[in-house]
């Protein structure tokens, strides 16, 4: 495959496909994420930084795809069997997943504060 090539299918990965490659080639990658929905935990906007884990566990802030949609940072808040329940910090439920890509392992918030997870 030629350079070009390579370069202009990275270049039409949107940043959540960009990032789910990168965890697939066991990258700690960063992503600025945006919005209220993970408040007071993560502030608007965040820039979380992921991992790849084997396993996962409730309450944590995972990036995942539940019903066909990306989602960058919910949290795991049940377990069953191999799915996940995935929810804002607000009681929303987004619904079951068996498909989580990655967990938060750090974030910084726009005026520089740093949280780990």
């Amino acid at each position: 495959m030629q350079i070009g090539m390579i370069f202009g299918m990275l270049s039409s990965m949107n940043k959540y496909e960009n990032l789910k490659a990168a965890l697939e080639r066991g990258e700690t990658p960063s992503m600025k994420c945006a919005g209220n929905s993970m408040l007071p935990i993560l502030s608007n906007p965040s820039t979380c930084t992921y991992r790849k884990q084997e396993t996962y566990a409730i309450g944590d802030i995972v990036f995942c795809r539940v019903k066909g949609r990306y989602i960058d940072a919910h949290k795991i808040t049940a377990i069953q069997g191999e799915r996940y329940l995935i929810s804002n910090n607000h009681g929303h439920d987004n619904g079951w997943t068996k498909t989580i890509y990655g967990r938060v392992i750090s974030a910084s918030s726009s005026d520089g504060r740093q949280k780990t997870f």
